[in-house]
């Protein structure tokens, strides 16, 4: 078993410390941090359909309901722009 692993250990070595597979490597983690903005999506999608439901519900109330949705939608919005800007850090070494 060990004879195996130490006949293994120099190949993987080579390919750990290879530069294509660290850029391989970086590439796939920015295609990961982009997916945030699914979640993203989402979640704003959710918030903005509760809010027309609650404008219909109360109409003379839409000033704050916007208000209140927008400020959510701009805190909701940062977790896409985060996995944004680590995918630009991530590909641009």
């Amino acid at each position: 078993m060990h004879e195996i692993l130490r006949s293994i250990l120099p190949l993987i070595q080579d390919v750990v410390t290879n530069e294509f597979f660290s850029s391989g490597l970086a590439y796939i983690g920015a295609g990961i941090a982009v997916t945030t903005g699914f979640g993203t999506g989402i979640g704003q999608g959710i918030a903005a359909g509760k809010a027309v439901e609650a404008v219909a519900r109360q109409p003379e109330a839409i000033g704050k309901i916007t208000s209140t949705m927008l400020i959510g939608q701009a805190v909701a919005e940062t977790t896409g722009l985060y996995g944004l800007i680590i995918a630009f850090i991530l590909t641009t070494k």
